[in-house]
């Protein structure tokens, strides 16, 4: 299988336009390797390009690039996500942050190997559709409760064309019900809301309500769902402030109170010049690891996402570059 990330600037246009020469020729016309060492190129582009943005992974072309996948509807935008994956958002709801972004390269690398995996309160399926992509032979479990969110989730499935291995399931994470008792993964992934109801002025979409406050559940309540359900030495990842101080200790106690130990910790550090105000989490469950290292955690180097100038740090534009972006 050719390797996930970036494809050579020289190659990007006539991969694009390859693509949709193969989509005009049928679902059985060849698709061109990323290796072959001359690629034709057409001297008018055709619409399918503008989907890839020439940034695409090699192998089958998406249902929905291929024009028989979901379609935008009024209040809707499909926007790239992952390599070649997008995903459906309400134009005026909660639309996908860094946050999401993030939780899901910290997982992947954390667990680079998972077969099976679950992301809890999954939204309109950021972090799961990235981890898709970077996972291209895991299967995914994930749980929501907002039926627009779930709506827009099960579109971007179906344009990705993940039906065999991607399961949506609606529901709240705090039900023992929405998981059967069995049910393990290797990785686990989380962006809990942040704040309780109490905490600030709320939207009055109730999408963005439920993703910034906690309405259904806190960091504990994901930490308790992960601990019962993470295989063998499997990882949970979150992501969750870090400021103001409370909401640090917030993490920590979670963690603990579910039996879980934090094996490292990434500040994340918005723009230069500031605080960090995010911290992304690996965590394991406590026995899974020798007693002596429960209460060793690492805290890593904080990650800038923009310079003074606006511009992305360099290791950002790198991050950006593992899940299917241009630098």
């Amino acid at each position: 299988m050719p390797a996930l990330g970036c494809i050579p600037r020289h190659h990007r246009v006539s991969l694009a336009d390859n693509y949709a020469s193969a989509a005009h020729d049928g679902p059985s016309a060849a698709v061109p390797s990323i290796l072959s060492t001359h690629v034709a190129i057409r001297k008018k582009p055709s619409p399918l390009a503008t989907h890839f943005k020439h940034w695409a992974k090699p192998g089958p072309i998406p249902p929905g690039a291929r024009g028989d996948g979901p379609q935008i509807q009024p209040g809707e935008s499909l926007d790239a996500i992952s390599g070649y994956f997008r995903i459906f958002q309400l134009t005026e709801g909660h639309r996908f942050s860094t946050d999401d972004v993030l939780t899901a390269w910290y997982g992947t690398c954390g667990c680079p190997s998972a077969r099976r995996v679950l992301d809890l309160g999954s939204g309109i399926g950021t972090v799961g559709m990235i981890a898709a992509w970077r996972l291209p032979g895991a299967h995914f479990v994930t749980i929501e409760a907002q039926q627009d969110s779930l709506r827009l989730a099960i579109k971007s499935r179906a344009w990705n064309g993940l039906e065999d291995r991607y399961d949506i399931r609606q529901g709240d994470l705090r039900d023992p019900d929405v998981l059967a008792p069995d049910e393990q993964f290797d990785l686990i992934l989380g962006s809990p809301p942040y704040f309780p109801l109490s905490a600030g002025v709320q939207s009055s979409h109730p999408q963005r309500v439920a993703c910034r406050f906690e309405v259904r559940g806190t960091i504990a309540d994901y930490c308790k769902t992960a601990v019962a359900h993470l295989a063998p030495g499997g990882v949970f990842a979150c992501v969750f402030p870090i400021r103001p101080d409370p909401q640090h200790q917030r993490v920590r106690d979670a963690a603990s109170a579910a039996g879980l130990t934090i094996l490292r910790h990434r500040p994340i550090i918005l723009r230069a010049g500031e605080e960090p105000l995010l911290g992304l989490f690996l965590m394991i469950r406590a026995t899974d690891i020798p007693e002596t290292m429960r209460d060793i955690s690492y805290t890593e180097p904080a990650l800038l996402i923009r310079q003074k100038d606006g511009k992305v740090s360099p290791e950002y534009t790198l991050v950006k570059m593992s899940f299917g972006f241009p630098p």
